[in-house]
């Protein structure tokens, strides 16, 4: 794999919306629970501060959202969410688009990454933020309603850019 990461385009909204909707769908990690059509996810990854879309050559693998955690006072903190083509995941992709976006979010003069709700199950994001030096703040209990009704615990996680 050669992968690289670019800004995300108009041309982009169908792939885009395909990897985004199929977490979405899952009901597993995503707080979203409808899912966008073209047109919506064009608008949606469009409203970020940055979206940065994964290519191994010309196939779309991967991307995330980049845009602030909160405002005014505590808007140097950003936050970002990431998605990964299902049949490539555990490939390394993930590391490359959070790699990414610490360095696009230090780019664009925020100071912190947050990340506010890592679902306990999610096992593969825990152990990359884990790799990747991230700081665990705690688990807040039955933060995240799955998909199937149960809730599970969600473990926020910070690092300075």
């Amino acid at each position: 794999m050669n992968i690289t990461v670019r800004q995300y385009k108009r041309e982009d909204a169908h792939v885009a919306a395909s990897m985004w909707n199929k977490i979405v769908e899952e009901g597993t990690a995503f707080p979203q629970m409808e899912t966008l059509s073209d047109d919506e996810a064009h608008e949606f990854f469009s409203e970020q501060s940055f979206t940065g879309i994964a290519f191994d050559g010309e196939e779309a693998v991967g991307l995330y959202i980049l845009h602030p955690n909160n405002v005014g006072r505590c808007g140097h903190i950003c936050n970002a969410s990431y998605a990964v083509r299902g049949d490539l995941r555990r490939k390394g992709i993930g590391e490359i688009l959070v790699s990414h976006s610490l360095r696009k979010g230090k780019e664009m003069g925020f100071r912190i990454l947050q990340f506010n709700a890592v679902v306990s199950t999610n096992k593969a994001a825990l152990y990359l933020y884990e790799k990747l030096g991230f700081t665990k703040l705690g688990i807040i209990p039955g933060g995240f309603l799955m998909k199937d009704g149960r809730y599970e615990d969600i473990i926020p996680h910070y690092k300075v850019l």
